[in-house]
């Protein structure tokens, strides 16, 4: 029996990995599909990872090679091209690998650090035919960066999301003409840093509130039709605009993989499509957790690694200490106007050693801003913002002397404050 089974070997698991060792497990095993550890940072090629927890920039199979270096100092056992296909309440991993067959590990703990996929063009119903040229930006990220591909010459982004506006530089380095980055919001979704750095530096035309409404083509992509949208993101007659291209990207948004998550009965969050977790990652199975993009879809790696080293923390306590105390005060974190999610969704104030961070997203541009904590009708908290924006995640701390004067449920909102 493994005292820890750690799902994923990307940047999440392989910090949860790292920070368990640290905090006294000894048998712990990381289960990756892919051939190589490091996940998604592998073909993630460009600098600006590690600002926070390196206190450095890095590439992102720098970052990675950080810590693949300090998992090799420590006796974590793992096992590569080895496919996760069931996790139980009971605790055990099923697992296949052209190696060792189809095996069923037990473990007295588990942390979920799967990622996330794309979404496709299937899930947002983009009309027109269906010819070759047709990629999400992921996956020709990875053609260009790893298999040494070029998906096309002539190239039209759909979406202003981190990895198309990143793309958009990339092809563009690599000889493309990017035409155009199309955005349905009338904000983008990416880090304001990358629509500077990839889309104004390069000259590549950003259109707010467009939307792509026709591909043309026979075997390969020839035209995409680009057309402006209304309030209701309903395309507006008359506005069309005609590009000749080869190929269209997709940088549409990202989905936390939890198809194992669902199948072994944890409780999920219709908001982040990730489970609901306690201030420690602990999802509703006891001894489970989850971390990164599984939970919810990060702007930073370096944030990822914090969240991921305290899921790894808290399983090493859950295995050592057999922390487990029914009954105990609970609050129910909420989103008021303004705010998409939270996380954690529970945060169990005994529990908490000095700060409890939330994370959340908001929902809307804003300006001069507060964001404010309540429990019922009491204000707890406010701290003050000069900006906030969807496309990047926001935290706060939350001091336990703080929590434990709240009662039941906690409301995260946003306040704009009107300038004199």
């Amino acid at each position: 029996m493994y005292d820890l089974i750690v799902v994923g070997g990307g940047p999440a698991g392989l910090a949860a990995a790292c920070a368990a060792w640290d905090n006294g497990l000894r048998k712990i095993l990381i289960v990756e599909r892919d051939h190589e550890l490091g996940g998604i940072l592998n073909q993630c090629i460009h600098n600006g990872f590690g600002l926070h927890h390196f206190q450095e920039e890095l590439t992102g199979p720098e970052y990675a090679g950080r810590f693949i270096q300090l998992l090799g100092q420590t006796g974590v056992e793992v096992r590569l091209d080895a496919m996760a296909l069931e996790v139980t309440p009971e605790r055990e991993v099923h697992m296949v690998s052209k190696q060792e067959g189809y095996r069923v590990e037990q473990a007295r703990s588990i942390v979920l650090a799967m990622g996330c996929r794309e979404r496709t063009r299937g899930a947002i119903g983009i009309p027109g035919s269906r010819p070759a040229g047709v990629y999400t930006a992921g996956a020709a990220q990875r053609y260009v960066n790893m298999e040494g591909w070029m998906p096309g010459r002539r190239v039209v982004i759909l979406g202003s999301g981190d990895i198309g506006l990143i793309m958009a530089r990339r092809m563009t380095l690599e000889g493309a003409e990017v035409l155009a980055c199309v955005e349905v919001m009338p904000y983008s979704g990416g880090l304001n840093r990358n629509i500077v750095q990839c889309l104004h530096d390069y000259g590549i035309p950003l259109y707010l509130s467009h939307t792509v409404t026709d591909i043309r083509g026979e075997r390969r992509v020839e035209q995409v039709v680009v057309s402006q949208v209304d309030e209701r993101r309903n395309p507006v007659p008359g506005t069309e605009m005609v590009f000749d291209c080869d190929t269209l990207l997709l940088s549409v948004g990202l989905i936390p993989e939890n198809e194992l998550t669902r199948q072994a009965g944890i409780e999920m969050d219709r908001r982040t499509s990730g489970a609901v977790v306690y201030e420690n990652m602990e999802t509703s199975i006891p001894g489970v957790f989850a971390c990164g993009n599984v939970c919810h879809v990060h702007d930073l790696v370096d944030f990822v690694t914090a969240e991921s080293q305290r899921a790894g923390a808290a399983a090493a306590r859950y295995v050592l200490d057999r922390e487990e105390s029914p009954g105990e005060p609970l609050l129910h974190v909420k989103n008021g106007d303004g705010v998409t999610y939270t996380v954690p969704q529970r945060i169990r104030p005994e529990r908490v050693e000095r700060l409890c961070q939330l994370f959340f997203r908001v929902n809307r541009v804003c300006g001069d801003s507060e964001i404010v904590v309540t429990s019922g009708e009491v204000q707890i908290a406010k701290f003050k913002r000069e900006h906030l924006a969807p496309g990047e995640m926001e935290n706060i701390s939350l001091p336990r002397t703080l929590l434990s004067k709240a009662e039941e449920e906690l409301t995260v909102s946003i306040r704009e404050v009107e300038r004199p």
